[in-house]
């Protein structure tokens, strides 16, 4: 049935083991995996276990493109399967199928209806702060069923029910590449936003984007608000004049990303709003007032999941700017650290790792 011909790396094969035996019971279970780990491939041997018992499957997301991207994925791992993928205005919202892929917000529809549930990226807006989505799901699954929860950066809630033994889960700490996560580094670059009041890039900053300009490296520079970084738009673009924005009320995001990927814009000025499903080879990451609250830890780690995620270029850098390290900088340079060690510590990296 799974016509998938790719190898698993010893961490994502202890979690599909466990994977594969949770969907066989049921109840609550958590794979905490890091960013670039390979979270849909650890499903694989799972999701076929459960369409061999004849059970209906949905694969549940809080983002429309992560639904775009999952299910031709899925389609070409089952090709003699059925993938309905539903999300607002798709052509398959009236199909029923042994295995769906959908937004959280279409599971409002469903009653009863899956003996298996996977909710990806669990940690994600809106689902992380929408108590009804959680209805939804709740609503959509049997009684039985079993339910999976996805995410390299689970809640704080579920964290402490994982501690105390209440949420069952396997953690992956290593990427599949075996190679250690990039920690970010912490650069302090003084009072950022005065000085781009001041139409003035802070030379620290300044000087990394020129580096990367120079060694043809493509990046992401991430800023707090879509304000700031359509203020300070026309100061990179002095530095190149291809350099252009992306937010969530731009038209263009997708193309935008692309162009980035494809090499016809050396980098892109964004806002959270790539912090997640972004993989490009090679690139490189800033993050501009590292220290502003729209920045939390589980932000900042997926922002620094973004870099070094592919086997010919699995190293690279993630850049901290900031005018005063917060709480949240300071957790995911500790959390980035912890689970470099573990894997290491698991034999899951071929690279040693510098001691703590």
């Amino acid at each position: 049935m799974l016509s998938w011909e790719g190898a698993l790396s010893a961490g994502q094969q202890y979690a599909s083991d466990c994977v594969v035996e949770a969907v066989n019971g049921k109840g609550e279970f958590l794979v905490w995996a890091v960013c670039g780990a390979g979270k849909t491939e650890v499903l694989f041997a799972a999701i076929e276990a459960a369409l061999l018992a004849g059970k209906r499957i949905c694969l549940a997301t809080p983002r429309t493109d992560v639904v775009l991207e999952l299910s031709p994925r899925l389609k070409k791992a089952f090709p003699a399967i059925e993938v309905t993928a539903l999300y607002a205005g798709s052509t398959d919202r009236h199909a029923f199928s042994p295995l769906t892929v959908s937004t959280t917000h279409q599971l409002f529809r469903f009653i009863e209806a899956f003996d298996v549930i996977i909710v990806d990226e669990v940690d994600a807006f809106p689902y992380s702060i929408d108590d009804s989505l959680h209805y939804a799901v709740n609503k959509s699954k049997k009684f039985s069923a079993a339910t999976i929860y996805l995410t390299a950066t689970p809640s704080k809630r579920m964290q402490r029910l994982y501690r105390s033994g209440k949420l069952k889960a396997v953690i992956i700490p290593a990427r599949y590449h075996r190679q250690p996560i990039p920690v970010p580094e912490m650069k302090w670059s003084g009072n950022w936003q005065k000085q781009f009041h001041q139409k003035k890039i802070p030379p620290a900053i300044k000087g990394w984007v020129c580096e990367r300009l120079e060694q043809n490296i493509p990046f992401l520079l991430f800023f707090p608000s879509i304000q700031v970084m359509e203020q300070a738009l026309p100061l990179f673009q002095m530095l190149s004049p291809k350099l252009s924005i992306v937010h969530s009320r731009h038209p263009d995001r997708k193309e935008r990303v692309m162009a980035l990927r494809n090499g016809m814009v050396p980098g892109l000025l964004t806002t959270t709003i790539l912090e997640r499903g972004v993989t490009i080879e090679r690139l490189e990451v800033a993050v501009i007032g590292a220290e502003h609250k729209v920045f939390s830890d589980s932000a900042l780690v997926q922002i620094a999941g973004r870099v070094g995620r592919s086997f010919a270029n699995p190293a690279g850098t993630i850049s901290f700017f900031h005018y005063g390290k917060s709480k949240a900088m300071v957790e995911t340079v500790h959390h980035i650290q912890m689970m470099n060690k573990d894997a290491m510590k698991r034999g899951l990296l071929d690279e040693e790792m510098p001691s703590l």
